[in-house]
């Protein structure tokens, strides 16, 4: 048996809170000493830990006796070893710690979040008081997550669900049932207004009340994100008339005389001077009258010209206006704008209007995470806004230390009078970093447009990069491309749909390409003509060297199997 022992007790960390650290963090240091006694040579001995001999006769107000902890630790450091072949290091194990005291845990880029959240919602499981949640950023994320370090969990017996935008009423109820549920934060959100919403028990997904959550990149959702509602709407009746009458308005209006724009909190207000011109436009006297409301059509007519751009807050798509989440970059599938803005935004661009939205229900992310009786996040930038996740959460941030010493560079920001100046300086950049080493480059950017312009200018230049963004085409191809964005020579440009929480390895990553070689081997062999022509077929140009003809045999072998 392997023996890595533990000293957690001289590891320095940087709280937030009042008491030592040390009371609280220095309880796996005799974990060691547990091991030989509960992992047996094979697998089958680990599983029965989780029978009722393993959870606790007596649970403290916060959570697990000591002893319980330390079992449970052991027991799933070995399992995270014999199913992912990864060992935890003492800091990692310290971040479990921190995450199982309810609390924030920093940890830096690459320090091996994803296998530390096991710890804690491992041990959540086990204590069957309710849904046990772990929330990320994204569904590539999330799918991710409950596809890989998920196998350590059912190796272990505790069943995971997985819950993506796309899935049916029947496929949720499935997914909310089991002990461990991988989601975004608007799926839990969404799907807990339309529980409150429901009129009959089988139209309700989550079957087991809130217990336990621990969120994923907490600084980009428990702050970046909350700043704007859940809100579920209902469809009510439109009239073009009015919204194209908005529009015209609009276009004649005058930014700073007329109205003024609030961009941060996504507002405008009209002046008395563009009521009265408004008013002459529509040939009302009161653009305030409960009977039409005019001010509503005029001044989301006003948004939508200044606020809301094509290519950043939105995109067409099939001849719909499809809306982009800023924060991740991603098409919010379904969604739309609610009181009249997305009708105004599809008058803008001369797209027949569709029915209104009215809201049903709304909740804040905010209101949201306090239902949890158990909450704890972690992030790799925390404790510049502790005092924040401290009085909104009560979540106290602990800094955790790096498993070896920080060796990257950070370097200074660098700001340019002009946006032509900025994309001229990347460009170089790239240039000269092909030229002399050709480091793999990711770049990222706020917005589709931004995403498009770079890798216009990169090709004008000589530069093939690859490009993922909100586009259908782009997103397609995703797996792809972050699984080759780490190889030699590669530049690829992503908005912020790659930017949380992806695994980018150095050199490529093998494994995803072997998925995607099998699956369009796979989809040559079992689907006809017009639906294999749907999966991606990488060219030969992608792989980084000749497959083997044993494992090209192999396959082929496994394919005459699945036909027979």
């Amino acid at each position: 048996m392997r023996a890595h022992g533990l000293h957690l007790s001289v590891l320095c960390c940087r709280s937030t809170e009042t008491p030592p650290v040390s009371q609280t963090l220095a309880v796996p240091a005799r974990r060691d000493a547990n091991k030989p006694k509960i992992i047996g040579p094979c697998s089958s001995t680990l599983n029965p830990r989780l029978g009722k001999p393993f959870k606790p006769q007596s649970l403290q107000a916060k959570g697990f006796e000591t002893q319980t902890v330390n079992e449970a630790f052991a027991v799933l450091r070995e399992a995270v070893w014999r199913v992912l072949e990864l060992w935890y290091f003492d800091v990692q194990l310290l971040g479990g710690l921190v995450l199982h005291g309810e609390r924030l845990a920093e940890m830096k880029t690459g320090e091996g979040k994803t296998i530390v959240a096991l710890l804690p919602t491992f041990l959540a499981a086990l204590e069957d008081k309710g849904g046990v949640f772990v929330v990320t950023p994204n569904d590539y994320l999330a799918r991710r997550d409950a596809e890989n370090v998920g196998q350590v969990l059912r190796f272990l017996g505790v069943s995971v669900g997985l819950v993506q935008s796309t899935m049916e009423v029947k496929d949720r109820q499935k997914a909310y049932k089991c002990d461990v549920v991988y989601l975004t934060n608007a799926e839990l959100g969404f799907d807990y207004l339309r529980d409150n919403l429901a009129v009959y028990p089988h139209q309700v997904v989550q079957s087991k009340p809130f217990h336990f959550c621990l969120v994923d990149e907490a600084d980009s959702i428990l702050i970046d994100e909350a700043r704007t509602p859940l809100i579920i709407s209902e469809s009510v009746p439109a009239v073009p008339r009015q919204f194209q009458a908005g529009k015209e308005v609009a276009t004649a209006l005058q930014k700073d005389l007329h109205y003024t724009v609030d961009e941060k909190n996504m507002n405008a207000v009209l002046t008395d001077l563009g009521e009265k011109v408004a008013q002459d436009l529509l040939g009302v006297d009161n653009l305030w009258e409960p009977e039409e409301a005019w001010i509503l059509y005029v001044l989301n007519a006003v948004k939508a010209k200044e606020l809301f751009q094509l290519g950043e807050e939105y995109i067409i798509r099939d001849g719909q206006v499809a809306i982009v989440d800023t924060f991740t970059g991603r098409v919010l599938e379904g969604r739309r704008w609610s009181d009249g803005m997305h009708q105004a935004i599809e008058t803008k661009e001369n797209i027949d209007v569709s029915v209104r939205s009215q809201v049903s229900a709304q909740i804040t992310y905010q209101s949201l995470f306090r239902l949890f009786p158990r909450l704890c996040a972690m992030t790799g930038t925390a404790l510049t806004e502790s005092a924040e996740f401290e009085e909104i959460y009560g979540l106290r941030c602990t800094g955790i230390p790096t498993a070896r010493p920080m060796v990257r560079r950070d370097y200074p920001d660098v700001v340019y009078k002009t946006e032509e100046a900025k994309v001229n300086a990347i460009v170089e950049e790239i240039i000269l970093n092909n030229q002399r080493n050709g480091r793999p480059v990711l770049i990222g950017t706020a917005n589709v447009k931004m995403s498009e312009a770079i890798v216009t200018r990169l090709r004008e230049a000589g530069v093939e990069p690859q490009l993922l963004n909100a586009r259908p085409e782009s997103i397609a191809r995703e797996n792809e491309t972050i699984s080759q964005a780490g190889r030699l020579g590669m530049v690829t440009v992503s908005t912020n749909m790659a930017g949380r929480g992806t695994d980018i390895i150095l050199g490529g990553n093998h494994s995803q390409m072997a998925a995607l070689n099998l699956r369009s081997r796979l989809a040559e062999v079992l689907l006809d003509i017009q639906e294999s022509s749907k999966v991606f077929n990488p060219s030969e140009e992608f792989y980084p060297t000749d497959i083997p003809g044993v494992c090209q045999g192999a396959a082929l072998k496994c394919f005459e199997l699945e036909i027979s």
